[in-house]
């Protein structure tokens, strides 16, 4: 028997790896697959897009907000995968009815590298987990060594439209807009509390006036009229198009990010 501790706090106890995983975040389940658990992985929600694959593989049990419990039940899993903010306290609670619900809390870089290690322990990839911390970290060190001389701009990072809702502070998005050097006018905003708040659009130019608009690919499919309409209420501020992926996706999909960030200020 093993004992294990998630990222709540919350102890777990084993007599093996688990073997039959459910998981209902996107990026934590590419982590699983990069981990080389692609076989014990039975369950994984719509959202679930990489790899693609998995799609025609695996039982689809819903969307990270809203599960199939019965679905679950008859996939009969070990242990179930969730986060704290992409998962509502109301489905661990009553997922921890069927088996072991496992919740990560992300929001550094460091809590993403500490899922792995966690991950790497719980099902026996020690190995492939510090493989995965690894070339995070190179790759991380080199963006960092890439991005020291360049200069702060702020920026407005929106998630939605209608109504219009922007990335605030103490979220992992925020993490990485620091990482590039892009100040969140809506971190630490009196008058925008909360990890996504809904903001004023016409506000934007004396609550912030950004230097960057940036419309993330997720999780609302922004278009050129919402870029038309954004720039109406900023100064002088450029209004890029982003892959929110690399913002917002944390485990594995990290090792992807930092060229893309590089390609990105290449174009500002």
């Amino acid at each position: 028997m093993k004992t294990y501790i998630d990222q709540l706090g919350n102890s777990h106890t084993f007599e093996s790896a688990p073997k039959r995983i459910i998981s209902l975040v996107p990026s934590q389940t590419e982590l699983l697959f990069d981990l080389g658990l692609e076989d014990s992985i039975v369950g994984i929600t719509k959202f679930c897009v990489h790899p693609y694959h998995l799609k025609s593989t695996k039982k689809m049990i819903g969307g990270t907000k809203k599960v199939h419990y019965e679905k679950i039940k008859l996939l009969q899993p070990d242990i179930i995968i969730a986060n704290k903010e992409e998962n509502t306290l109301e489905i661990v609670e009553e997922l921890q009815k069927i088996c072991p619900v496992w919740v990560t809390n992300i929001l550094t870089i460091g809590d993403s590298l500490q899922m792995i290690s966690d991950f790497g322990q719980l099902f026996n990839k020690r190995t492939e987990a510090q493989k995965w911390i690894d070339k995070i970290q190179f790759a991380l060190a080199d963006f960092k060594n890439f991005i020291k001389d360049k200069e702060e701009q702020k920026a407005a990072y929106f998630i939605w439209a209608n109504p219009y809702m922007a990335a605030g502070g103490d979220n992992f998005i925020n993490e990485m807009l620091k990482l590039n050097k892009f100040k969140n006018i809506y971190d630490n905003n009196p008058k925008y509390e909360g990890r996504y708040p809904e903001v004023v659009i016409q506000k934007m130019k004396i609550q912030g006036d950004p230097d960057l608009v940036l419309l993330s690919s997720e999780p609302f499919p922004f278009k050129d009229e919402h870029a038309f309409e954004l720039g109406r209420y900023t100064h002088h501020a450029k209004t890029i198009f982003v892959d929110g992926e690399m913002f917002s996706w944390y485990g594995s999909h990290m090792a992807k990010a930092f060229d893309y960030f590089k390609k990105l200020h290449a174009n500002l």
